[in-house]
C-alpha cells in the first residue's frame, strides 16, 4: 500500500515542522570523502529484498534521483534483505535479483552498510557476510560493528546491531538465533560507546524499541529492556530500526526512533498511540548531521519529502 496511515495529518507535521526545512539536497561533495565535507549525509532502507516487486524499484528509483541531488556518503539496510527466507547461500540469485538489479543506478554505486533481519535468519546468515568479499558496495564485516564518518564539531560514529538475537520468540523457530549471545553483544555496545568521542553516536537495528505506533507488535519489550538502558546512559541521540513495514518517528525520553521499514511492501497503520508520526507510504530515510543538528527527512517513492524534523546532540 502507498497511502499514508497518519493518524495525525501530513499537512500538520509538515507545517508544525517548516522552520526545520524541507529536504535540503546538496551535490558536490565526494560520494565517499565524508571527512572533507561538513555534512554527513546518508540514506537508510528497510525490509525491501522483493525481487523489484511491490514497489522496490520505485524506491530504489526515488532513492538514486536523491542521491545524485544529495550524494550522500554511505546508504545504510536496515536488515530483511532477503524475503522470505533469506538466502540458500553466497549462490543464491537473490543477490542479483533483489539487489544488484534494482539498485542498479551509478548513484546506489556506493557503500552499502548492511545488517540482519529476523527474515534473514530464516537462511544462511554467514552467506551475507561472505558477500561482502565479492560486492564491491555490499560491507557487512560481522553481525554487528561499527563504521566512523568524520564530520564537523565532534563527527559520527554508527553502531550497527544484530537485534534478531535479543527477541526471545524466536528461540526454537524457523528464524534460528540459536548460538548467538545478545549478553555479549550488549557488553560490546555499551563498551563501544563509551570509548566514542563523537558527538554524534547512532545505533542502528533491525527491529524498534519504540514506534509511534505503540502497543503489541509495534513496540518490542524485549529491545526495550536490554537496549534502553545503555541507550540512555550513554545519551544516544538517534536509534533507526527497520522491520515495521512503515515510515515512524516518535521520541521518548529524549532519543528519537525513527522507523524506516518501507523500502518495499508496506501496510496501512492505524492511528499513533504516542506523538510522533507514521505512514505506510513506500520510502527510505535520509540523515545529513552538521555540527550540533541532525535532519531525518522521510522520502517517499515519488521523491517527496513527506516528513522532516531536526534533531539536536
Amino acid at each position: 500500500m502507498s497511502r499514508s496511515g497518519t493518524g495525525i495529518s501530513r499537512r500538520r507535521f509538515l507545517e508544525s515542522g517548516a522552520e526545520l526545512g524541507a529536504v535540503s539536497l546538496l551535490a558536490g561533495a565526494p560520494a565517499v570523502a565524508a571527512a572533507a565535507t561538513p555534512e554527513t549525509r546518508f540514506f537508510v532502507i528497510g525490509d525491501w529484498g522483493r525481487n523489484g516487486k511491490h514497489h522496490q524499484r520505485a524506491v530504489g528509483r526515488a532513492m538514486a534521483a536523491a542521491a545524485v541531488a544529495s550524494n550522500p556518503a554511505f546508504i545504510v539496510s536496515a536488515g530483511d534483505n532477503f524475503y522470505e527466507s533469506g538466502v540458500t547461500g553466497l549462490s543464491d540469485p537473490q543477490f542479483r535479483t533483489s539487489f544488484e538489479d534494482v539498485y542498479s543506478e551509478a548513484a546506489l554505486h556506493r557503500p552499502w552498510h548492511v545488517i540482519l533481519g529476523n527474515h534473514d535468519y530464516r537462511g544462511d546468515v554467514e552467506a551475507q557476510i561472505a558477500y561482502s568479499g565479492v560486492s564491491s558496495r555490499w560491507q557487512m564485516p560481522s553481525r554487528y560493528y561499527t563504521r566512523t564518518a568524520s564530520g564537523r564539531d565532534g563527527g559520527v560514529d554508527i553502531f550497527y546491531l544484530d537485534s534478531s538475537p535479543f527477541i526471545r520468540k524466536y528461540i526454537g523457530t524457523v528464524t534460528d538465533i540459536s548460538g548467538q549471545n545478545p549478553k555479549a553483544q550488549l557488553v560490546w555496545l555499551d563498551a563501544a560507546l563509551g570509548r566514542s568521542q563523537a558527538r554524534w553516536r547512532i545505533v542502528i537495528g533491525h527491529h524498534p524499541l519504540y514506534t509511534a505506533l505503540g502497543g503489541h507488535g509495534h513496540d518490542q519489550p524485549d529491545m526495550i529492556a536490554a537496549l534502553e538502558p545503555v541507550l540512555r546512559r550513554h545519551k544516544v541521540p538517534l536509534y533507526i530500526n527497520g522491520h515495521d513495514h512503515s515510515m515512524q518517528y516518535v521520541e521518548m525520553t529524549g532519543i528519537s526512533y525513527v522507523t524506516t521499514g518501507a523500502g518495499s511492501h508496506t501496510y496501512q497503520p492505524g492511528l499513533p498511540s504516542r506523538a510522533g508520526y507514521c505512514s505506510g507510504d513506500h520510502g527510505f530515510l535520509s540523515v545529513a548531521v552538521s555540527g550540533a543538528a541532525a535532519q531525518l527527512d522521510f522520502i517517499d517513492m515519488a521523491g517527496r519529502s513527506v516528513f522532516a524534523r531536526t534533531i539536536t546532540a
